[in-house]
């Protein structure tokens, strides 16, 4: 069975993180200052455009990258101090996906194992090879596998010492729905079960639904950093979403702009009067639009007013 964090696990958050500074050689400041902290059996939201430090934040925590200042604790354990320790406590599901190509995938996660210490695993190993659909190619070799199929197995090998904190870096980039809906059933039940799961994802109507809280990060700073929901009703007003047909829009519309995607268009309007003003203002600029709808703000439309990105 998955493991359960201990009393005294449980009782600490899962992670501390307290004034973290990175800057690499030549200067560049990855991250400027992060303070947050996520307490255990949460399922937390880290989101960011690129460049913002996601990719800084999680190599520092897996101790792939030293802070230059400040510090990290995984439930109550200091990867700097002891980074055997808390590593155990913590998978990591990275970006990248790295295999040895003449391994099969029941002997990379018996590997796995062993680099943990891990001996008689394979209990473990055909449950998490079952509910992520890689039952029937545990014999395969990795080179054999599809690009999807490789991501599944990076998912096993961080969960393969049963870790309390889970982190998923853009787990469900480039891969097929079947494979998202298997990946969130069972990180789902996982999370039911008392893991901790820390969330990066370009994708952010899966955040919107799966997290309880999110830390917006841009520039090496956390922008925001609150409930789901709570976020969501600090947005003042509406959406509204078009596609322009034809004419351009309006200069006096463009600092509405939330989202330009090719003709599709997403503008912040206050209230009834103020969609009628802009209605008017596509009018008189000769604009002709289709696909109207006025809405509730989704996590993306906050994400991008609060980071200044324009998507």
């Amino acid at each position: 069975m998955p493991h359960h964090p201990s009393a005294g696990q449980a009782a600490r958050p899962a992670l501390r993180i307290q004034n973290l500074v990175k800057t690499y050689p030549g200067g560049t400041e990855a991250l400027k200052g992060v303070s947050l902290t996520v307490e255990a059996g949460e399922f937390f939201g880290l989101l960011g455009p690129n460049g913002a430090g996601k990719s800084t934040l999680i190599s520092c925590l897996g101790g792939l990258a030293r802070p230059t200042s400040g510090s990290i604790e995984i439930f109550g354990v200091n990867p700097a101090r002891t980074p055997r320790l808390a590593a155990r406590s913590v998978g990591i599901v990275p970006q990248e996906i790295t295999f040895d190509p003449f391994l099969t995938v029941r002997e990379t996660l018996r590997f796995q194992s062993g680099y943990w210490g891990i001996a008689r695993n394979d209990e473990w190993i055909g449950e998490v090879l079952e509910r992520l659909g890689l039952a029937d190619k545990a014999d395969a070799s990795m080179r054999s596998l599809s690009g999807g199929m490789k991501r599944r197995v990076l998912v096993a090998q961080a969960l393969v010492h049963k870790p309390p904190l889970i982190v998923l870096d853009e787990p469900t980039a480039g891969v097929d729905v079947e494979l998202r809906e298997a990946l969130w059933n069972f990180i789902g039940a996982l999370h039911a079960e008392g893991h901790t799961i820390i969330l990066t994802t370009h994708y952010l109507e899966e955040a919107q639904a799966l997290c309880g809280r999110v830390a917006i990060l841009a520039h090496g700073r956390i922008e925001a950093l609150e409930r789901t929901d709570a976020l969501l009703e600090r947005f003042e007003g509406r959406i509204l979403r078009c596609r322009i047909a034809s004419g351009a829009l309006p200069e006096t519309l463009l600092g509405r702009v939330v989202r330009r995607h090719g003709g599709d268009v997403a503008l912040h309007v206050e209230d009834a009067e103020d969609v009628a003003a802009v209605l008017n203002a596509l009018l008189a600029a000769g604009v002709q639009v289709e696909n109207l709808t006025v809405a509730q703000p989704s996590l993306e439309d906050v994400f991008l007013s609060i980071t200044g990105e324009r998507a």
